[in-house]
């Protein structure tokens, strides 16, 4: 495996972007060089990150996101 994360990765499973080994290697996001928890989606080369809203969801079950742009650092958080 890669030692450097994707550059980008979805925690949605029907998304295309998805990829469960990378999640379950755990993967952990600075944004702005602050720690983000609650990331669905992120892009480093486009600079945008998908986070979750609370606990809230659409009407299908899906977290409610709001995007926003910014620098993205991606990382490994069990190695």
């Amino acid at each position: 495996m890669s030692d450097t994360p994707p550059d980008r990765l979805s925690v949605d499973p029907s998304s295309p972007h998805h990829d469960a080994e990378m999640l379950q290697r755990g993967v952990g996001i600075r944004f702005k060089g602050e720690e983000k928890t609650n990331v669905e989606e992120y892009c480093v080369s486009e600079g945008w990150v998908r986070l979750a809203l609370g606990n809230r969801v659409d009407r299908k079950g899906k977290a409610l996101t709001v995007k926003l742009q910014g620098t993205v650092e991606p990382y490994f958080q069990n190695d």
